[in-house]
Formats: C-alpha cells, structure tokens, sequence
C-alpha cells in the first residue's frame, strides 16, 4: 500500500540529527514505531556521549554567550515546520520552460524552511541586505514575546491572508531584541543551504553591526568569520548632519567551513600593472624591486654585500637579510637584484609580474566607490533602467559584482538572496553570466510589500516590491543581451577594419587581405564566443508564491461536520489548486529542486507531469485508468506520485502499486519507497 507524501517542511531535530549524522555517524541508530511500524532516526546519547569524552562538556559551568529576550523562542520557531507551499505563477515568469532561476515571493522565514530539503548544501553564495533597524524599516510577520493569535487579536495587524505584518519602531522596548529574533531564526535556518566551501555576506550599518557579529559567530562559528568590510556608501560628506557625517556601510563575510573556502581574487588593474617596469630590458618581462631586509634577525642572514659600483652595505639596524649569503649570490648570478640605475643602491629583489604566486589581486577590507559603486550611482542606475524612481535605496550593481567575485563562483554555481529588494543580487548574476558564458542560477526571495498608495511605484502600476524587481530583472535581461549585441558589433569593426556595425559577412575579402592566419581565428574565436554566450545565457526566471497547504484540513470532529459537508472531505485537495501546485508541493516536500525540467503528457485525458526525465512522475487526475499508469511506467520513474482520491477503494489502490512493482521491477522496499499518494 502506497504511503502520503507529508506535505510539511523539515523540522529542526531532522536537520540537527543529519548534520550530527555527517559528522558522528555512530552515534546515529534506528528505533520503529509500535504503532506504524514506521522506522525513524534517533540520537543514541550514550554513544555520543562517549565520542565527546568526559571533558568535553561541563554541566551548570558560565561560559559566554550573547542572550536576548526571545532567542530561545526564535530558535524554536526556526526549528517548527510549517505546512505552506510554493505556489507556481506562470503568467509572472519568463522562459519559465528553460530557466533555473528563481524568484520567490512571500515571508522569508517560511520560505528558507520550504528549500530545506531540495537545496540543503548546494548554495554557493548568500547575499541578504536586511533591515538594518532605523525604526521604520522593519516590517515581518514574527512575534516571540506572546502567541501569535493572542498577538492577532490585540493588534488586529494582519494581512488579507491572516499574516501578521508590523513596523518594529524604535518607540518598542524590544527594539533590538525583536531585529536579534528575526535575524537570527532566518540564519539559522540558511546556514544549511550553504555548501561547505560557500560564503555568506550581510550588508548592515551601525545600528545592529554589533549585535550582528555576535550572532554570526554563534550561527556560523566564530572561526569562520572572514572580514567586515567597509562600503564607502557615500561619496560627499553631508553638511547637515548633528554631529558626524556617515559615509560608510558594513559588509559581513563568514564562510560555511573556512577551510574549504578559498577567495576569489580580483584582476589585475591597469594601476596596479603600472607599477611594473623594464628599465634594464630583462627578457623575463616587467618587474618591481621589493626590499631584500627583514625584522625576523637571523645572524647567518647578517652580512655585508658589494654593490656594483663598490660600496659595502649593511642590513639596516636589528634587520638582516631575507636571503641567505648563498642564496644570495644564486640571485645575483640569475640577475634578479636591483641595485638602481647607477649600481650603487641598496640591494633589492626583483619580482616579475610573470611569476606572481596568485592571479588577480587579493580583495581588500574596504570597499571604495570608485571601485563598486555608491548610493547615489546605485539609485541613478535603477532610475535610469526602470525609467523611474520606484525604489529606495538600491545597492550598486559593482558592490554585488565584487561580491560574486570574492565568493569565488563555480560556472554552476547557486546564489541566493532572501532579502531581495530591488534584485540586484540576480541582475549582478545573469551580468557576470553574460561575462564569462557562466551558469550560475539565482534564488530571490521578497515579501510582497506594498508600495504606498501615493508613491511614484503605485502610479506607475507597481503594487507591491516584487512587482518591481521582476520588471527590473526582465529589463536587465534586455539590456545584457543588448550590452552582447553591441560587443559583437565592435569586435566585428575591431578585426575587420570596417565602418561600426557593418557585417563582416558581406566582405569576406577583408579576412584574407588584412590579416593572417592566426588574427583571424582569433578575431573568429572572439565572435563565437560572444554567440555562445549569447545563447547559453539565462535571462529568465520562474516566480513563486508563498501560500497555504495545498490541503484542507480534515482533522475534524464528526460534531465539527454538517452533512451537507461529508462529500467534502473525500478528497483533501483545495479546490483552487492546479496539477502545477500539487506537483511542486511535491518536489519541496521529496527535495526536488524547483528548477528542474519538466513535460507534460495527456493520455486518455490525464496530464501527466514528467520531472527531469524521470525524477518524478505524476498523475493528479480524479481517475486514473490503466493505460495512464502503463504510460508512467514507460517513463521509467524513480518516484511515482499519484492523487489518493484517483482510487476508488483500497483494492484498486493496491492493485496499481503491485502493477507499477511489476512493471518496474521494484521489490516491495523500492515500491514504498519511491510511491506516494496525495
């Protein structure tokens, strides 16, 4: 007999026993259920307890920690499932059959336990730019001081759905203690998404930087911090502040395991080269001299050297050289010390810019606007873009590119962002996409804010924030490709010699007349590649919507029920939902990723969904005859789903799920396994 789908998000104790699981497999085992016969890990504490050691954990002992007024609720309310879903919305999409991004819309927190199962260690990336708690900027739908019915029925502060929504304002006398909770729930929760060499970077100011620290460094471990880096959010001092102009912004950076992390470096700059130089026309290349003295004294490194011209020199006082006599003269003798122009300098090692140990330049600690953008830049750009001012307060498309940049990116590589905003974040992918012909994919995730009634956004027809940033990623999506475009065109003048955007096409003479051999496969090279990345750039995207289960909720009384109700409760299914909805409930609730392929086929009348060839098929139809469960099983499924109200009694139930094992050659543990009903 096939068993439900639980259509519920993983709780905290099926994470935690996992991540236990990785790390003390031995101290993992299994007990059964006596009632369902059901088969469940549990923790053996003996076991783990001898792993640990006697000294590894003192009872009743102070130690350091950073305590709040309702952590230990926002961590309970981390750990607590829920039974919400992601509802597909195709007519918001674009290229919803192709793309792999994703772009969600609904309360962060339910959303990051949603994506427990399909995306645990497989985002490289996270960037969130949370509220940073100036009194007016804080709207979520947590409580942790009361229940939130009883917080319901005294503020009246909810939504058309039910959802409670407020303003953390700085008149609360839980002010930091409510941002703490929220903060600290969301990542507690995301730092299971991370892949063990991902990264995560906070953009934050003054007000909760402090704070912010400490819980990182409870969540992420303090030994992974990385840097807080310093954006230079402002280029001009503001004549009007009381008492100091605040130019600056923080940018937190932890790694998931800082040993597997490796920063990405930045390339070479034009300024940086410059201070490579050839004056003795060394055939190596260009070089700069480093100083050949070092603090660390060694006597045998503490002797006299002669210059060119015959004048003795000695390391500088309580110095000595970083060179051994031997070693030295090994150098001399490869021409790789500089005694200046005239031979008579102190002696310097030379380094060429050929041999540098690391490619690219290593990311400092701040991060100038010259480099990456302001505010101000940042706002211009979106204006500009979206023809409009719709949005405060954007980050900058270079802050993000540096960011993507030092996370050190695989071609594949997932980026998530669940405080998104205006969708910087996945404009920022799909540019460094159309850079280097990538594959990253992006996860946005925004709680569907409404705009003011009288803002500029409402008149121009944008109700709410995502409707904002999913016109801004479908404008950026055109831009890029016309940014693509445009290179094509100037690469083609470039190597053809030709008037701008004259097709090279119609002159195939100027080929063979300007160039040899191999400029022209490499002008050609350049074009194809320019074309391949054109055509394997994802501009698109599938949006999300956070709603209620899919089912209705038939745990009632028979007092509950009036008769004209029974006929209701035979299928447990909403009304409202479609086959797309049941099917992506699914995918989250068996760990599927949302962005997989899918087909659909109509036998006999029934749709039946195809998921990444194979990984999922299912039937939601009211009935199902013969011939739809023959065609399921020609796909070949590694899963099986099917609606429980198909059947009309067990017996049909159970003569399918025997049809389906037959087919598929399964025995009786593959069959339970990989078939569920809804």
């Amino acid at each position: 007999m096939p068993q439900r789908l639980t259509p519920i998000s993983p709780d905290g104790s099926e994470l935690t026993i996992e991540a236990l699981r990785q790390v003390a497999p031995s101290c993992i085992t299994e007990v059964k259920d006596p009632w369902s016969g059901a088969t469940r890990q549990v923790v053996d504490f003996d076991v783990l307890r001898i792993l640990l050691g006697d000294q590894s954990v003192e009872a009743g002992t102070e130690m350091y920690s950073f305590i709040w007024p309702g952590k230990q609720a926002a961590r309970r309310e981390a750990a607590t499932p829920i039974t919400d879903t992601l509802r597909p919305v195709l007519e918001d999409s674009v290229d919803w059959d192709t793309t792999e991004n994703l772009y969600i819309e609904g309360d962060n927190l339910s959303v990051l336990k949603l994506l427990q199962r399909s995306y645990v260690g497989k985002v490289k990336m996270i960037y969130i730019d949370p509220p940073y708690n100036t009194g007016n900027d804080f709207i979520y739908n947590d409580d942790y001081t009361i229940d939130r019915d009883t917080w319901a029925r005294q503020s009246g502060e909810r939504d058309e759905e039910g959802n409670q929504y407020r303003k953390n304002l700085d008149t609360n006398g839980r002010f930091h203690s409510d941002w703490c909770s929220m903060i600290y729930s969301r990542l507690l929760l995301s730092r299971s998404l991370l892949t063990d060499d991902g990264v995560i970077f906070i953009s934050i100011d003054d007000n909760e930087v402090h704070n912010l620290r400490k819980i990182c460094d409870e969540v992420f471990g303090a030994s992974n911090f990385v840097a807080q880096m310093i954006w230079e959010r402002a280029f001009a001092p503001k004549n009007d502040a009381k008492y100091v102009s605040n130019s600056h912004d923080y940018v937190l950076m932890y790694a998931r395991q800082i040993d597997n992390f490796k920063i990405g470096r930045l390339p070479r700059t034009a300024e940086a080269n410059a201070r490579y130089s050839n004056p003795d026309n060394d055939p190596r290349g260009v070089w700069q001299s480093d100083n050949l003295s070092v603090k660390t004294y060694t006597p045998e490194n503490d002797y006299v050297i002669t210059t060119p011209s015959g004048r003795r020199v000695e390391p500088p006082a309580g110095r000595c050289w970083s060179l051994s006599s031997k070693a030295f003269e090994e150098r001399l003798r490869q021409n790789r010390i500089w005694f200046g122009s005239d031979g008579n300098g102190v002696p310097r090692i030379k380094r060429f810019l050929s041999e540098l140990r690391f490619e690219g330049m290593v990311p400092t600690s701040i991060l100038f606007h010259k480099e990456v953008g302001h505010s101000q830049s940042a706002t211009q750009a979106l204006n500009k873009l979206m023809e409009g001012g719709y949005f405060d307060g954007p980050k900058p498309l270079g802050l993000l590119r540096r960011l993507l940049t030092m996370a050190n990116l695989d071609p594949d590589s997932i980026v998530l962002d669940f405080f998104s905003g205006s969708a910087t974040t996945a404009h920022a992918v799909m540019q460094l996409n159309a850079e280097d012909g990538g594959h990253r994919k992006f996860i946005c995730v925004q709680l569907a804010e409404e705009t003011p009634e009288d803002s500029e956004a409402r008149k121009a027809g944008y109700k709410t924030i995502p409707d904002i940033a999913k016109e801004r990623i479908r404008r950026a999506a055109v831009a890029i490709r016309n940014d693509l475009e445009n290179e094509k065109v100037r690469a083609q003048a470039k190597f053809a010699k030709v008037a701008m955007g004259e097709d090279v096409d119609k002159d195939p003479e100027l080929w063979d007349n300007l160039y040899d051999d191999v400029e022209r496969n490499q002008a050609q090279e350049r074009l194809d590649s320019i074309d391949k990345r054109k055509e394997s750039l994802d501009t698109g995207f599938r949006v999300f919507r956070l709603d209620s289960s899919n089912f209705t909720n038939v745990k009632r009384t028979p007092a509950e029920l009036g008769q004209g109700e029974l006929d209701l409760m035979l299928d447990n299914v909403k009304t409202d939902r479609s086959g797309q909805d049941l099917l992506y409930g699914a995918m989250l609730s068996w760990g599927l990723s949302l962005s997989l392929p899918q087909a659909v086929t109509v036998v006999d009348g029934c749709e039946i969904y195809n998921v990444d060839e194979g990984a999922l098929v299912a039937c939601f139809a009211k009935a199902i005859p013969t011939t739809v469960i023959e065609a399921i099983a020609d796909m070949d499924p590694r899963r099986v789903l099917l609606r429980d109200s198909s059947f009309a009694s067990d017996k049909e139930k159970i003569n399918t799920f025997e049809r389906l094992k037959q087919r598929l050659n399964w025995d009786d543990k593959e069959a339970l396994d990989k078939v569920r009903v809804l």
